[in-house]
């Protein structure tokens, strides 16, 4: 059954706030070491997956209805690189702050915002398109900082959903 504008904007503010809760639980598993890990060379510590989720979100939910969701101040490519300045804490604050804008800009929207063409680097999207791609990929890294936590806490780690039967 499709839902109204309101409800859809309701249901979507409530599955970004879900998978928050879900990546904040499974970051809270993981020591400071393992949070800047890479698993090898190429691959993505959960340091950089977090710098990178709150860049985008705060690109992509800064003036969400009135400017391009790729913001001009933003450097995509230092999100996966460990610079000095880059703390557990300063990472965490940025998180924070990107999943805020994203919470506030949801809340304001208005059903009749879903039809307003918006641009991401330039190529024109219904808002509801727009909102539909953040959604998909903050889940996809929610799923990776899941997996890379779980790794990392190994006996220890407690599960964030139903835990399995025991055998």
């Amino acid at each position: 059954m499709p839902t109204d504008g309101s409800e859809y904007l309701s249901i979507t503010l409530a599955e970004f706030k879900s998978l928050k809760g879900l990546a904040d639980r499974a970051l809270a598993q993981v020591s400071e070491p393992d949070f800047f890990a890479q698993l090898d060379g190429e691959s993505n510590s959960l340091a950089h997956i977090v710098k990178h989720v709150a860049g985008n979100l705060r690109s992509r939910w800064t003036d969400f209805l009135t400017t391009d969701g790729e913001k001009p101040d933003r450097n995509r490519d230092s999100e996966f690189e460990r610079e000095e300045s880059d703390t557990r804490n300063s990472s965490m604050r940025a998180w924070e702050e990107g999943w805020q804008r994203c919470f506030s800009c949801l809340g304001s929207l208005k059903p009749a915002d879903l039809s307003a063409t918006i641009t991401i680097r330039g190529d024109p999207l219904s808002a509801e398109t727009a909102i539909q791609r953040s959604l998909s990929h903050t889940a996809q890294h929610v799923g990776q900082i899941v997996m890379l936590a779980k790794h990392f806490g190994g006996e220890d780690w407690k599960t964030l959903s139903t835990p399995r039967k025991p055998r």
